[in-house]
């Protein structure tokens, strides 16, 4: 560990900046006092399965109506903050910007806001890349995240359990159902790794949840492969009914 004296002059020379904008900050991984204000959290109370902020107590395990409507086929999602204002900076910076060093303060805060779903048994798995598109994007996000989440949380990182062996189209502009017709049978489960998911509990990992047909795509191949539960735990949340985030910028 450097020294106070040390610490000091490294502040000076390599001063200490925010994560989103590059104002200079009193902490290492902090956001100035605008980004900070700027980074839609969500709080619970939430939906117990769609970890939708609620504006008012309804009890325990109450479920919102887009839930009752139409349950996912995960058991709860539970995220971060909202996919709008510095948390879209921060999923951007990191996915395309080459801000890899973003993965552990952002895998830190998923760790925080998914602590009900995560224990000491459970997979953590991250939603995988063709590998021709990691071998052009040189790494997988969700997998970068999941690694920070597993050494946090102390549960078994599994990033060769589920495979996509389906090269699909990029997600973005395409619409609800063009995107779950895009991901139709692209992941399988590795043979090597099916053994280990008998039985288990599985948290399933991205940086940004849209219109779910991702995650829809990765739960039902981890159900069928022999999984006894599969959570969803994200960095950010697209929500249509908050603004028009259907078209955004996520792959």
């Amino acid at each position: 560990m450097p020294s106070t004296v040390t610490r000091g002059v490294l502040d000076a020379l390599l001063p200490l900046r925010c994560m989103c904008c590059d104002t200079r900050v009193g902490s290492e991984d902090g956001l100035c006092p605008v980004c900070w204000n700027g980074m839609p959290f969500i709080e619970k109370p939430v939906c117990y399965r769609l970890g939708v902020p609620f504006s008012y107590d309804v009890g325990e395990e109450a479920w919102s109506p887009r839930a009752i409507a139409s349950p996912p086929v995960f058991d709860r999602l539970r995220s971060v903050a909202f996919y709008e204002g510095s948390a879209q900076s921060l999923v951007l910076a990191f996915k395309f910007g080459g801000r890899r060093e973003l993965a552990r303060p952002m895998g830190k805060w998923m760790t925080s806001a998914g602590r009900e779903i995560l224990n000491t048994d459970s997979l953590i798995v991250p939603v995988p890349l063709h590998w021709m598109r990691l071998l052009s994007r040189r790494f997988n996000q969700s997998a970068a995240l999941a690694q920070v989440i597993a050494k946090e949380c102390g549960a078994a990182y599994e990033p060769e359990l589920l495979t996509r062996h389906k090269r699909t189209r990029q997600q973005v502009g395409l619409t609800a159902k063009e995107r779950q017709k895009n991901v139709r049978s692209a992941f399988r489960i590795s043979p090597q790794r099916a053994g280990h998911l008998d039985g288990r509990h599985a948290v399933l990992i991205d940086d940004v949840m849209t219109t779910g047909s991702t995650i829809a795509a990765c739960t039902k191949t981890l159900l069928s492969a022999g999984a006894l539960s599969v959570d969803v735990l994200t960095f950010a949340l697209a929500d249509p009914s908050r603004s028009d985030q259907e078209g955004s910028a996520i792959p």
